[in-house]
């Protein structure tokens, strides 16, 4: 009975939904064709918003964002840039960018053609997954490039790779191995078993790889989120690192480091330079050094970021 309730009330959601949204119609308009009080019609399409059962993609390109995009593409050779506008009240929020990075998803899917869709770790990548519309792709594949297991055993939250593809019905090739091993010998070890050979051969070939930039400072996701220790951290940084993506450290110039934890590292490398489209998906103060870096040591080949970022990575 409470299954049924539940899906009564989101069948009442997606309609008041449809009728505000797409139909254009007045919450007092909707309260009497639905025969609710006003108030429980706006309920029904705050309901409808959160549970996400209608989503919006903005259509109108804005000039300030186009512009910063052009810049950004002629100063680093992208072959693709997106900025979209900055939200004041959350700088740090990665809705604006996961949703362009879900049409980017939506539109490499649609493709009737077999695509390898690589990803990487982090919000951005997460957040970006959960908006792609469902489409039935089961020739596509999806492979990740992180080892998604952390060092007290437990499975990443931020796992993307199995989630995109119950959304496609691709087949889908996780990293099952820890972030990082106990030794450089053991890595070099576990990388080259069957499996794992088979998931680095699916992701050299991919059509897109999507990453997460991450910071290296005391705020560094890869240790908020529990991979490497704080010792381990700090051991990076004073060995120069600025920024990871898929975990490998690198500098200021964008030269992945040739020591500490990217000795133990599992995920597959980036490509130096990048020659597969590789999409960077970062905001934020916090990000600017590190995105900058990726940039200009050519790690990746596209970005998407926000007004203030991309602003501020045109400023250095």
């Amino acid at each position: 009975m409470a299954a049924e309730n539940e899906k009564s009330r989101l069948d009442d959601a997606a309609r008041a939904g449809w009728l505000y949204f797409i139909a254009g119609h007045t919450q007092d308009e909707i309260a009497k064709m639905l025969q609710v009080s006003r108030a429980s019609a706006q309920r029904l399409v705050s309901l409808c918003l959160a549970e996400r059962l209608i989503t919006f993609r903005l259509e109108h390109p804005i000039a300030a964002c186009m512009e910063l995009a052009a810049r950004l593409k002629e100063r680093f050779d992208l072959s693709h840039c997106e900025v979209v506008p900055a939200d004041l009240a959350a700088p740090q929020s990665t809705a604006g960018i996961a949703e362009r990075c879900a049409n980017l998803l939506d539109a490499t899917l649609r493709s009737e053609t077999p695509v390898i869709v690589a990803l990487g770790t982090g919000r951005a990548v997460r957040a970006a997954v959960e908006r792609v519309t469902p489409i039935d792709r089961p020739n596509h594949q999806i492979v990740s490039l992180v080892g998604n297991i952390s060092a007290d055993g437990s499975a990443s939250f931020y796992d993307t790779v199995g989630r995109l593809a119950d959304r496609t019905g691709a087949r889908h090739y996780p990293m099952p191995l820890p972030f990082l091993m106990s030794s450089e010998d053991e890595r070099n070890k576990m990388v080259r078993i069957e499996p794992i050979a088979k998931v680095k051969a699916v992701a050299a070939k991919a059509d897109l790889r999507l990453v997460g930039i991450g910071q290296m400072d005391q705020r560094a996701q890869v240790h908020v989120d529990g991979f490497v220790t704080r010792d381990e951290l700090f051991e990076m940084m004073r060995q120069g690192a600025i920024g990871e993506i898929t975990g490998w450290a690198y500098d200021s110039k964008g030269r992945l480091l040739k020591a500490g934890t990217n000795k133990r590292l599992t995920s597959i490398p980036p490509e130096v330079p990048a020659k597969t489209t590789t999409i960077g998906a970062a905001v934020g103060a916090a990000k600017v050094s590190a995105i900058a870096a990726a940039l200009n040591g050519r790690l990746i080949n596209g970005l998407i970021t926000d007004e203030a970022t991309a602003r501020a990575i045109l400023e250095r």
